[in-house]
């Protein structure tokens, strides 16, 4: 049987960070929640891990970020996200600073994957059952094509206690397959109800078993072509505007909108957590030292 890979999408650490020698460690041995993330998928039978990464800071993360880290027990790969690695015919506007977005990250990956693989975001603290439900569902899509799924997060085991958060809302049918994804932004629990504000800056109320996506996808290889195929067609119509970025959700709606693809929203008993705000770290910690003292995780990931 394949094993699948992973796709960590950290081409927004430089910015994010700093540098790479800044990034968080929150575990008991200066572990970030990067090392978490594969010691998970390890364990749920990813054989490769692939990060998107840039050029400014790949000698550090290459020198952290060894398959003798991990105790040789995963393949490590790298590929590139910039901003002028753009299709023939196509070059960067004057004055976009902006990355692509997320699924131009993935598309950078197109050469280095060729089994089904799930895709995650390097800051994203997902959880162990999370990627043991992603890795037997992509097991079980060898050798097919257009179908694909997610892990969804009730909403309410997403938020910060420090601010506002954006969060895209699934439609489920009755099967489980999802039906669209729409980004609400200014979430946040106000006097025990959680609200966002709408496009037409509406408050609106989100009931706590609201499934969104956290950015934790799994696709076949087919979706590249997709991708490279509707990410000419995204920058005929987007190059004008400097802050338009090729979203994951954009293509995944596309494609189930108009039938070319079925994606299962899986569903999981792994609380999301991340450093949203600063003020967030010390919950983060606190909660991963309770994983370690429950068993979840050891004290030290690699000793």
């Amino acid at each position: 049987m394949v094993k699948p890979t992973l796709l960590v999408l950290a081409a927004g650490m430089g910015s994010r960070y700093g540098s790479l020698k800044q990034m968080d460690g929150i575990g008991p041995g200066g572990e970030a929640i990067i090392d978490y993330s594969i010691y998970d998928a390890i364990r749920a039978g990813f054989g490769k891990v692939v990060f998107v990464i840039r050029h400014a800071f790949e000698k550090e993360f290459r020198e952290v970020f060894t398959p003798e880290r991990f105790g040789g027990k995963i393949e490590v790969d790298f590929v590139f996200q910039e901003l002028d690695y753009l299709p023939e015919g196509f070059s960067v506007p004057e004055g976009r600073e902006k990355p692509w977005g997320t699924n131009h990250a993935v598309l950078m990956a197109k050469d280095a994957i060729n089994t089904p693989f799930a895709v995650i975001n390097a800051d994203d603290f997902y959880g162990a059952d999370s990627y043991k439900q992603i890795a037997d569902y992509l097991c079980s899509l060898e050798g097919q094509s257009g179908s694909y799924c997610m892990v969804g997060f009730q909403i309410q085991n997403t938020l910060s206690e420090n601010g506002s958060v954006s969060r895209g809302e699934c439609g489920v049918d009755a099967e489980g397959y999802l039906t669209s994804m729409v980004e609400r932004t200014a979430i946040e629990r106000i006097d025990g109800k959680i609200q966002y504000t709408d496009e037409n800056g509406k408050v609106c109320e989100m009931a706590p078993e609201a499934p969104v996506s956290m950015n934790m996808f799994g696709f076949t290889p087919d979706y590249f072509g997709y991708s490279e195929e509707y990410f000419k067609t995204f920058l005929t119509e987007n190059m004008a505007n400097l802050k338009s970025e090729f979203y994951i959700p954009t293509m995944v709606n596309k494609l189930i909108g108009e039938g070319t693809a079925k994606l299962k929203v899986l569903t999981t008993s792994s609380q999301w957590f991340g450093v949203t705000y600063k003020a967030d770290r010390p919950a983060v910690v606190e909660r991963l030292n309770k994983l370690i003292a429950d068993g979840v995780y050891p004290q030290y990931l690699w000793k």
